[in-house]
């Protein structure tokens, strides 16, 4: 018992001296981390400071898109994102649960307010391991009355984090121009809208601003602990933009283009709008197009059509030749040419005019304009000289990108090499051009001469310290003179004229327009020529308002429309386009209060005796009355006319006036029965016509002196009958038919 005692007493002191020991080095540790304030080379204090602070993002504001009246166009907007509570531990009172406790419920709940499935929902809200979840794209972004649906449910650990995202309150408008802009649609926690395309792409720095931060001492649940002290980084908002594009021209020129497209489904439109003196663009557009929030429709054109792509004018191009003819003192509207055909050399096809080179005879320059014969255009690119019609493209920035601002900008091409490419491209077939350089050039002829650069941004907003940088109109260069420009605008005008104007389709009321339609070929991606058919064109038209001082330069191109075709034959191209440049030019200029003019009504004149006058008294009468001579024999005396004397006439009728002498034919193409009536009357001769519709051929030579049996034959056809045959001649010739 002894031993055991002393066992007992040597175990006893053996542990009291470990004890000592540990407690020894503890006392040591303890004074040393006091006086120190480390522990394992960290900084204890720091470490409890780490453990309690909190550090939270201040998001900036994305600057707002506005148009030049400040109008919104793109804003940032209150949206919000879907979160399931799972962390059981948030739960306190079981009574009032913070997680998700029914998860079939919840997810069939859930399925009803957002677009995801309720399966997957459930198997996101089953994860283990997991505290909280989101739901992808269909939680994200969502809409204040859809968050308040999802609360009146009051399903446990359901919340939401409010956040923000890109309004376009217009829907599709400029959709291209403008672009678009939306947060990371991945599943990662943080995001941030981000431009993706147009003018939120370009500005996206400037539009994005710099987040501030807030950060301060916090207990577990994320709570500030009292006197604890907060350090602010207030948020850097993004910058506003003001564009020039103006809410309401834009809006007349969407819904032209929609109801064009809706009823002849063409591969593409583009239109634009600008104001000439200054060249701000009022409105731009394109078709196919897509909703900037849901981005239905990017999937057929990603590309801002007006900037990016580049393709032949077609006649449009001949303002510009016009103009050069004009500045050179080449053009004489009362010059004469012969219509038809042109040979520029032994190995190039003969150029044609677009009546499957018939032409009109021997014709003034003037009329050449008005009927856009290539013929005409190729005459005149002799007088102005192969070498300065090129100085005049590059004066005009032609094959020049315009430096709009606006990424992805295409310069086009002048092909120049050979002599077919040299005269082709006075008529706009061969060389491309963008629609931005169309309206850019145009221009001169609407401002007198001075060619301003396009631009959209009217002027950037700093709202942090209020600085502004604003946008001036910029000369882009002077290719033609004031007194061209107002001689070219004139010479346009009577294009929308009666009788041989082809844009007569683009004449509004109250308004004098002067410009230019165009039918392009498509080149055949297939490679080997263009494309066949009457669709397979880009129908055009460029033109200006008011023509004696313009306040808009309206460019519209549609590409393939689905023409119809009723009792004259197929529609003409230049229908639908006008169908969106008439409404959007009248309705603009309206809106910018240009008063409309008074047009005065049709002129009606009773004609006189004609034979107490000489021809150039008769010559006078007629002209100045708008009247159109048609000239029948050799000699001197006037002894008979038609129609006959006191009758009323409308300005642009034709009168037939006899000489003495030799009866000689006119060429009656295009002529009515009624004109060809009165000639035979006038000729006293007898007439035998077939067919219905407007003369296409006699067969009595014009200007050959006719015999006592002669005897006139003269065919007609309808519109329908003339497209048959100059398709079937252009098969047999197997060749392009010639453009406007």
């Amino acid at each position: 018992m002894t031993h055991s005692k002393k066992n007992r007493n040597k175990g006893a002191a053996f542990l009291f001296i470990i004890f000592g020991v540990l407690f020894f080095v503890l006392i040591v540790r303890f004074i040393t981390i006091q006086y120190t304030g480390e522990a394992e080379g960290k900084v204890l204090a720091a470490k409890a400071a780490q453990t309690y602070l909190r550090k939270d993002v201040i998001k900036s504001k994305r600057g707002t898109i506005y148009d030049r009246k400040g109008e919104v166009i793109a804003e940032d907007s209150a949206s919000y994102t879907l979160v399931a509570i799972l962390d059981e531990k948030l739960t306190t009172d079981p009574e009032h649960p913070n997680h998700v406790v029914d998860l079939e419920k919840t997810a069939a709940e859930l399925a009803k307010n957002i677009e995801m499935e309720e399966s997957e929902i459930y198997s996101r809200l089953a994860k283990e391991g997991r505290k909280q979840v989101e739901f992808g794209r269909a939680g994200r972004d969502l809409p204040h009355n859809i968050k308040k649906k999802i609360e009146a449910l009051k399903l446990p650990g359901i919340s939401f984090m409010k956040d923000s995202k890109r309004f376009y309150p217009n829907g599709i408008f400029a959709s291209h121009l403008i672009g678009y802009a939306q947060k990371n649609q991945e599943d990662s926690a943080v995001t941030e809208i981000t431009g993706q395309t147009g003018l939120e792409k370009t500005y996206d720095k400037l539009l994005k601003g710099k987040d501030g931060s807030l950060q301060y001492e916090g207990d577990i649940w994320n709570y500030i602990l009292p006197n604890s002290k907060k350090q602010v980084v207030e948020p850097e908002n993004g910058s506003d933009i003001y564009l020039t594009i103006d809410k309401k021209i834009q809006t007349f020129l969407e819904e032209a283009m929609n109801k064009v497209d809706e009823e002849y489904k063409p591969k593409r439109i583009m239109a634009m709008v600008a104001d000439p003196k200054t060249g701000k663009i009022l409105a731009m557009g394109q078709r196919p197009t897509y909703h900037p929030a849901t981005r239905e429709g990017i999937d057929q054109s990603w590309h801002n059509e007006i900037i990016e792509t580049s393709f032949e004018p077609g006649s449009t191009m001949k303002i510009f030749s016009l103009a050069a003819a004009v500045e050179e003192k080449k053009f004489n509207p009362n010059e004469q040419f012969k219509s038809g055909t042109y040979q520029v050399d032994k190995k190039s096809q003969p150029i044609r005019d677009h009546n499957s080179g018939r032409g009109w005879g021997t014709i003034p320059y003037l009329e050449g304009v008005q009927r856009s014969s290539n013929v005409a255009f190729a005459y005149l690119l002799e007088k102005i000289g192969t070498e300065k019609w090129r100085e005049y493209m590059d004066n005009f920035k032609f094959g020049t990108k315009t430096g709009i601002a606006l990424p992805n900008e295409v310069a086009g091409n002048i092909l120049y090499d050979w002599p077919i490419e040299k005269v082709t491209s006075v008529y706009g077939q061969g060389t491309t051009v963008t629609a931005v350089q169309m309206v850019q050039a145009m221009s001169a002829i609407a401002n007198d001469g001075k060619m301003m650069k396009p631009y959209v941004v009217d002027k950037i907003v700093n709202p942090n310290d209020g600085t502004i940088k604003e946008s001036k109109p910029e000369k882009a260069g002077q290719p033609i003179s004031k007194e061209t420009a107002k001689e070219v605008r004139k010479i346009l005008e009577t294009t929308l004229l009666p009788p041989d104007g082809t844009a007569q389709n683009f004449q509004l009321e109250g308004y004098r327009v002067a410009g230019k339609t165009g039918t392009a070929q498509i080149p055949n991606p297939n490679g080997g020529g263009y494309l066949e058919g009457q669709n397979n064109y880009i129908f055009s038209f460029l033109g200006t308002a008011p023509a004696d001082d313009p306040k808009l330069v309206v460019y519209v191109a549609v590409e393939q429309p689905q023409l119809k075709i009723n009792e004259n034959g197929v529609e003409n191209g230049s229908v639908p386009v006008s169908k969106i440049f008439n409404p959007v030019m009248k309705n603009s200029l309206q809106y910018l209060n240009i008063e409309p003019e008074k047009i005065p009504e049709a002129k009606i004149f009773s004609l006189p005796d004609f034979s107490s006058m000489n021809k150039k008294e008769m010559n006078k009468v007629l002209k100045d009355n708008g009247l159109v001579p048609v000239i029948v024999g050799k000699g001197e005396k006037i002894i008979g006319q038609s129609p006959a004397k006191s009758t009323e006439v409308f300005a642009g009728e034709k009168v037939m006036i006899r000489f003495n002498g030799d009866k000689t034919i006119p060429n009656m193409a295009g002529w009515s029965k009624r004109d060809v009536l009165k000639i035979a009357q006038l000729l006293d001769v007898k007439v035998n016509m077939t067919g219905e519709g407007f003369v296409f051929k006699q067969n009595l030579k014009p200007g050959s002196i006719m015999k006592q049996d002669d005897q006139l034959v003269v065919s007609f056809e309808t519109p329908t009958q003339k497209l048959e045959r100059e398709k079937k001649q252009k098969l047999e010739n197997n060749e392009n038919p010639p453009l406007d």
